[in-house]
């Protein structure tokens, strides 16, 4: 059994009042544990993976939207331009990794070269194999250096995917959020899972570990990734 298999996709909350409270008492932690984080000098990176529709972009900006925005920055990563392709691929994220005080949020990532890339067959075998030691020392050196890091996963079901899929693809406001490319990785399903269940077995580190969310009712997704935030930076700013 992989880590998919062991969520329980009928998690949620209760009502729109539980979810509420529940994401105002994570969002005011984060806040507080922002001030220490400034007091204290050191940074935090939050890396955010999942599939197509999973809602990254919709806890992001639940998490975020009490914290100061002069110390937050978040990057929509999409693919890299002919520039980055001319370097190194962690080139790109080094040049964006918080100064001390800040927080930097990867809506995709680094390990987008053991994920899409490995399945949609832009880099070599060797490539994303070696992408493995690549990713734990360039994230072992932010740890020495203060850097705190968490990794979530929002993870949906097929059925539910398509289902938002189909919803915006019926709402002229929400259109722009879909392309032939998510239809096209759908049928890659498969592929996508087992990518996904190899960067876990490598890449979950004592400190940078991942926490893979079941994400098929947003507001409970919402309110996970806000309490795995919180908790990651208590953490940081304790840790002396």
């Amino acid at each position: 059994m992989g880590k998919f298999d062991t969520l329980d996709m009928e998690s949620k909350m209760a009502d729109e009042a539980e979810y509420k409270k529940l994401l105002k008492k994570y969002q005011l932690r984060i806040l507080n544990a922002q001030i220490v984080l400034r007091e204290q000098k050191k940074a935090f990176v939050l890396v955010v993976e999942g599939h197509d529709a999973a809602g990254k972009g919709g806890a992001i900006k639940r998490m975020i939207e009490r914290l100061d925005p002069r110390i937050v920055r978040v990057y929509s990563v999409t693919k890299p331009t002919p520039s980055e392709l001319a370097h190194h691929y962690l080139r790109r994220f080094w040049l964006r990794l918080p100064e001390h005080g800040r927080i930097a949020i990867f809506d995709r990532s680094w390990y987008g070269r053991v994920l899409v890339e490995r399945v949609e067959g832009f880099c070599t075998p060797a490539d994303w194999k070696r992408a493995y030691d690549e990713i734990h020392e360039f994230e072992r050196q932010l740890h020495h250096s203060g850097v705190g890091i968490v990794k979530v996963f929002l993870h949906i079901s097929k059925e539910e995917q398509l289902r938002r899929f189909e919803a915006r693809a019926a709402d002229p406001y929400k259109r722009w959020k879909i392309n032939d490319e998510d239809w096209r990785n759908r049928k890659k399903w498969k592929q996508h899972l087992e990518a996904a269940e190899d960067m876990f077995e490598r890449t979950s580190f004592d400190f940078a570990p991942w926490e893979i969310i079941p994400a098929n009712y947003k507001w409970y997704a919402r309110v996970q990734v806000a309490k795995t935030v919180a908790a990651s930076l208590r953490k940081l700013t304790e840790s002396e």
